[in-house]
């Protein structure tokens, strides 16, 4: 179903753009209206076969389609954006007729600059976001520990080992005494998730090597078994005392529950008898802060959002997730949401880079 929504829609985009490109004057100068309808419907056939390339085959050419068709998808959106922002300003041609086309070029124009920036950006290495936070009843000696936490790698068809390769290099350099994985490690689809395993391995932290599970990993056998492979242990809606009074506590992604509404509350599972001292809540989506914080938790920590990726689709994506990107306090706690160390579907971001959580956590007064 979501495949055929993401289709009509990009089907859609695609019509009204080349719409809008048939009648700017300087391109209808220059090229003939057959080519470009043949250029749309040849872009559009491609789109087609990238969709499906990269699910069960991870050849350079599937790669290729599949990586022209997230980012095709990208592309029409801001170039639709900046052409529908004009057409709205001048009532599609009505008003100001004499400028209307010029605009429209420089509509496109500044569409194509856009995708191109985000492109860019979407390629750029993840920079590592640095934060200090108190965190009640944390012990003294404990106080300085150093939590690194990343989500939403989506490692696929698209984002493969050279690229994780780069991210376990920056994760040892931070020196961290825990490392969290946020959920959505995997894709899913395309590349086998096996040959991920052995660079995960190369991890290591006193504190151990955490991971909670994400709407991605969800699928199938819900990725425990890889998680156990990588040498992550997984906590599904429960808590671990990892050190005398620090306590780490997770949920399964809680999408979950929204499609199953029979599920029996994860967070009242992952909160229960809490033993004294401090706690630390991974959750891959941002949900339910107010709740949590009344379990008296210090900092939770979330991804998810990818903080809206591509600019100004952030606008409609906070309307579901009022924790978008950054750091909030909620009640006394801490909420910190990862913008996304990786990039879900186009390999473009527009305006923030993914990035790495680097948490110092300190013990207060």
């Amino acid at each position: 179903m979501f495949g055929t929504i993401l289709t009509v829609l990009t089907t859609s985009m695609q019509i009204y753009v080349f719409w809008r490109i048939c009648s700017i004057r300087i391109i209808k100068e220059h090229v003939s209206r057959n080519i470009i309808i043949a250029t749309g419907v040849i872009l559009w056939i491609l789109f087609l076969f990238g969709r499906s390339a990269g699910r069960d085959q991870v050849g350079t050419l599937d790669t290729t389609l599949e990586f022209f068709a997230m980012n095709w998808i990208a592309f029409l959106f801001l170039i639709s954006v900046s052409l529908l922002l004009i057409d709205i300003v001048t009532f599609f041609g009505f008003i100001f007729p004499q400028f209307s086309s010029r605009l429209r070029g420089w509509a496109l124009t500044t569409g194509i600059v856009l995708s191109l920036v985000a492109l860019i950006q979407g390629l750029r290495p993840p920079v590592i976001s640095e934060y200090e936070v108190i965190v009640p009843n944390l012990p003294r000696t404990l106080d300085g520990t150093v939590v690194v936490a990343l989500s939403d790698l989506h490692l696929g068809s698209l984002i493969g080992k050279e690229w994780l390769k780069d991210r376990i290099t920056q994760v040892k350099k931070q020196k961290p005494d825990i490392i969290l994985f946020l959920g959505d490690v995997f894709e899913g689809h395309g590349a086998s998730e096996e040959q991920f395993i052995a660079l995960f391995k190369q991890l290591s932290a006193p504190l151990g090597i955490w991971a909670v599970s994400g709407n991605h990993d969800s699928r199938g056998n819900d990725g425990q078994d890889l998680f156990e492979k990588a040498g992550f242990r997984l906590l599904k809606n429960e808590w671990v005392e990892i050190s005398p009074g620090f306590v780490l506590s997770g949920v399964e992604d809680l999408n979950r529950r929204s499609r199953n509404t029979n599920e029996n509350d994860p967070i009242v599972k992952a909160l229960s008898d809490l033993p004294a001292g401090a706690t630390i809540f991974l959750s891959h989506t941002p949900w339910y802060a107010e709740r949590i914080s009344e379990a008296g938790i210090g900092l939770m920590l979330s991804g998810h959002t990818h903080g809206g990726q591509i600019w100004p689709f952030d606008y409609l994506v906070r309307n579901r997730y009022p924790l978008l990107e950054g750091r909030y306090e909620v009640n006394g706690m801490t909420v910190l949401v990862s913008r996304g160390t990786g990039t879900w579907g186009p390999r473009m971001r527009l305006w923030q880079p993914g990035e790495i959580l680097r948490v110092t956590l300190r013990a207060g007064k």
